[in-house]
């Protein structure tokens, strides 16, 4: 299997079905983090060598942290390699979220091995605790982030109490026009996806990203949210959109089989900054 088969679903409408999709999503990250916990010596080895994951968008747009971030705040961390990274980018501290606690472990345990001044909470990060509001001078998401969550407003409401006056946010995402073609084929092929409302269920984790894990795989739910969608919720939340760029930059190979050339051609990745007003 390359990528798993997914089945159509409404997007969540109401506060209760969106917390059972997350907390399904909880038990698949779970067990993808198999394949995390299993890369952490190379990640400890990495970042004590002062190497960061961070890529080189990101890197290009925010500059050098230390001028300006005391604290960056990581949402939907995974392990923490990127959270951990922002340290090498210059940030004085760093805090990661995460709705896996076999995540969090690791990121913890990472963090421990490097003498990282770093904290991580394991929660739904619509629960993101509200001790940390208006500290964050950047908060930091995306790389695989965004398609996990189903309240897109409450997820820009916890990112706008979360920075302080003048903090930015910064989103490196992939694109969503990627759902419109089929992830097998070798040549652009449409996939059927309605991009203005689609949402999923699926089973297992694509081989070219987790491998072939050692556990049953669990249901877990994905949703397609447009540029419109995103950027207008930040708005709503009352930030400032300060950058918007569409790149055919990868930060993993989501059309495995199609040539370079033709990949490039669609619209891979997205990058968006936001700012809190003074």
């Amino acid at each position: 299997m390359t990528t798993p088969a997914w089945t159509p679903e409404p997007p969540a409408a109401e506060p209760a079905e969106v917390r059972r999709r997350h907390a399904a999503n909880r038990v698949a990250w779970n067990e993808a983090a198999q394949r995390y916990s299993e890369g952490l010596p190379e990640a400890i080895a990495e970042l004590r060598a002062g190497r960061s994951s961070v890529h080189p968008v990101e890197r290009a747009a925010l500059g050098d942290l230390a001028p300006w971030c005391r604290r960056a705040i990581h949402l939907q961390c995974a392990s923490g390699r990127d959270t951990l990274s922002l340290l090498l980018e210059g940030a004085q501290e760093v805090v990661g979220v995460d709705i896996s606690e076999v995540q969090v472990a690791n990121a913890r345990a990472t963090a421990a091995a490097i003498g990282a001044p770093a904290r991580f909470h394991h929660c739904d990060v619509l629960d993101t605790p509200h001790s940390l509001d208006g500290t964050a001078d950047l908060v930091y998401t995306g790389r695989g982030a965004l398609c996990w969550i189903h309240d897109l407003a409450a997820w820009a409401h916890v990112v706008a109490r979360l920075l302080r006056p003048g903090g930015v946010v910064s989103v490196f995402d992939d694109h969503p026009a990627g759902w419109l073609f089929d992830q097998d084929a070798a040549e652009p092929v449409a996939s059927g996806v309605d991009y203005f409302g689609h949402a999923e269920s699926n089973v297992g984790w694509p081989t070219t990203y987790i491998g072939e894990l050692d556990v049953p795989p669990s249901t877990k739910h994905e949703r397609l949210w447009p540029i419109g969608d995103v950027v207008q919720a930040l708005i709503d939340a009352g930030l400032t959109i300060t950058r918007l760029e569409e790149r055919p930059d990868e930060y993993w190979t989501v059309f495995p089989a199609m040539p370079e050339e033709l990949r490039r051609r669609i619209p891979m990745t997205f990058l968006l900054h936001a700012r809190r007003p003074a």
